[in-house]
């Protein structure tokens, strides 16, 4: 498996018109932060793709690589059980997923702290982008992480967001055992790609009958 600009730029094109196509389709304001979930993949892609063309440009680099840190550390273990939370009926799985959101909040905000206070930088390590940056890479964090990312979509009523978290725990799962150094990079491709599965949840039934489904 090899990954360059071009991968992270031709990812970062396709999941933002996906992501496009995705949003089009969200009948309810509860459903757009779901619905734009390939849309923020696609845009951490790009950046990343910027990372692989800016080293040598010491500045780009620097506001790059914090850009995509924040995506990859702040935003998806707050994002993603809220933006879950928001489409689900059934009041048990509410409130598991409550408490989800609560859990991410409390990640983002505690690695948005070391984000801002020690310095972090990018660098090609096997044909990959690693990232230093301690923190993910102790079981303390990661675990409550891959929690609130990964089983939020196997805690949700919809199918397809069952299928979405166990493929992303999957996706971590390979990741790590193969890329342990960098599997941060991957690990993001890989649920970037896998995004897409949030477009056929909204395109194969009208909302009525999501909504349904949940009931």
């Amino acid at each position: 498996m090899c990954f360059s600009a071009t991968a992270s730029f031709a990812a970062g094109g396709v999941l933002a018109t996906t992501g496009a196509l995705t949003l089009s389709k969200a009948e309810t304001k509860k459903e757009l932060p779901l619905a734009s979930v390939p849309l923020f993949f696609g845009i951490q892609q790009t950046i990343e793709g910027v990372i692989w063309v800016s080293f040598g440009m010491p500045a780009l680099s620097t506001v790059m690589t914090y850009a995509y840190l924040f995506f990859a550390y702040v935003f998806w273990p707050v994002f993603v059980p809220f933006a879950v939370l928001l489409v689900e009926t059934h009041p048990v799985r509410r409130k598991i997923l409550k408490i989800f959101s609560f859990v991410g909040l409390a990640i983002g905000l505690y690695l948005l702290y070391f984000l801002i206070v020690e310095p972090s930088k990018a660098h090609i390590l096997n044909q990959s982008i690693a990232y230093d940056f301690r923190h993910m890479y102790d079981l303390l964090y990661i675990a409550p992480y891959v929690v609130v990312t990964t089983v939020s979509g196997m805690v949700s009523s919809h199918r397809i967001l069952n299928f979405f978290g166990v493929a992303a725990l999957g996706a971590f799962a390979v990741s790590q055992w193969f890329y342990s150094v960098n599997f941060v990079s991957v690990w993001c491709f890989l649920a970037a790609i896998l995004s897409i599965i949030i477009y056929w949840h909204f395109k194969r039934k009208p909302v009525a009958k999501r909504l349904a489904e949940t009931g």
